[in-house]
């Protein structure tokens, strides 16, 4: 979710995606728990390890609510300046609330950005990929303005399946793909419609390790301020090279991590091992407009004892980041399977052990 209290235009849209016809995916037989690459010590941490930065909130960054982008450039920042060899491929244009949705036919274009925003135009010019910024449309020339746009999940299977080595020179999968900063936090039930969460679990699904940020916005949550990206970005870049340390990058399942607003001055409490709650911290409304036509309305839902809104997992992830004020760090699974067994738990003990122990603590 990118904001709040806000209406949404219902469109219908053809199916397109990407005509790749002759593109071979990558292998991800690469992977395993001990990840990509020998750990780097001191202050480059990530030095050798290649990122795939992906989100649902575009690669834009022009709105002034900061819910377009701008925590994608922090993240990129934060990952370049610890060593991480960078590429962004994400959504042209917002799509919030996409899941895990796909695109069945058509053309997608991944056309490079030139012009970064200001003030992020050399965070990683030392990179051999130079922290290559791509926006992908649905489109078979250039995008433009109104272009529509690829989905989260698109835009992570297209660099997986072969545009991340057309586009530069990549000759395996990445190490990691990590989706966000996101605006706004991605907990509870949210988190099924989640394209932040969808694209780390269409990473994981092609066997790449991932994990998605989310950060909240103030308390309207119509504005996200530039702070709360910030702290989520060197916490992210820490927390990373920890697990990295220890050999924890696994394709296993993705982690979810959610940051506490820090704007009003309270730093974010200690990061916390939390489920999937159950309740609804954002509400879809729909207003008869017309005959045949409802409008879309979306905003906080008021938790009452009962209601449909009320938490019932005692240790969810809402709780932790609302409540709480903590950093919220969630493991999730594509597997939808009921009473599906862990194949291998001891890879998550290892995490949440890092996480309640030894992660960096804000």
């Amino acid at each position: 979710m990118s904001s709040t209290r806000r209406r949404l235009a219902a469109a219908a849209t053809g199916a397109v995606l990407l005509a790749a016809s002759g593109v071979t995916a990558y292998a991800a037989s690469g992977h395993t728990a001990s990840g990509q690459g020998a750990p780097v010590q001191g202050a480059r941490p990530l030095a050798g390890l290649r990122v795939l930065i992906s989100n649902d909130d575009s690669m834009q960054a022009a709105k002034k609510s900061n819910s377009d982008g701008l925590g994608l450039y922090e993240l990129r920042r934060a990952m370049c300046a610890a060593g991480a060899d960078v590429v962004v491929i994400a959504p042209w244009q917002v799509q919030s609330g996409k899941g895990t949705a796909v695109t069945n036919g058509g053309v997608l274009t991944a056309q490079r950005r030139t012009a970064l925003p200001a003030g992020y135009e050399n965070d990683c010019a030392g990179a051999p990929a130079q922290g290559a910024v791509f926006g992908v449309c649905l489109s078979e020339g250039p995008c433009g303005g109104d272009s529509p746009s690829a989905t989260p999940a698109d835009t992570v299977k297209l660099a997986l399946r072969g545009g991340l080595k057309a586009k530069t020179g990549w000759d395996r999968a990445p190490d990691l793909v990590l989706s966000g900063i996101n605006s706004g936090p991605n907990v509870s039930a949210q988190v099924n419609d989640s394209g932040t969460v969808g694209a780390a679990i269409a990473a994981i699904d092609e066997g790449v390790p991932a994990i998605a940020f989310s950060s909240a916005g103030d308390e309207t949550n119509t504005y996200f301020p530039q702070e709360n990206y910030r702290a989520h970005a060197a916490f992210g870049a820490r927390f990373v090279a920890g697990l990295r340390e220890r050999g924890l990058l696994t394709p296993e399942f993705a982690l979810k991590v959610d940051y506490p607003d820090i704007s009003t001055g309270k730093p974010a409490g200690p990061p916390r091992w939390t489920s999937v709650g159950h309740g609804k911290v954002v509400w879809h409304a729909y207003e008869q407009v017309g005959a045949d036509s409802f409008a879309i309305g979306l905003g906080f839902c008021g938790e009452r004892p009962g209601d449909p809104c009320s938490e019932t997992v005692a240790d969810a992830d809402s709780a932790a980041l609302f409540r709480d004020g903590r950093i919220s760090v969630t493991p999730l699974t594509s597997d939808r399977t009921y009473g599906a067994k862990t194949p291998d738990p001891r890879t998550l003990r290892k995490i949440q052990r890092y996480v309640e122990n030894d992660a960096p603590r804000r």
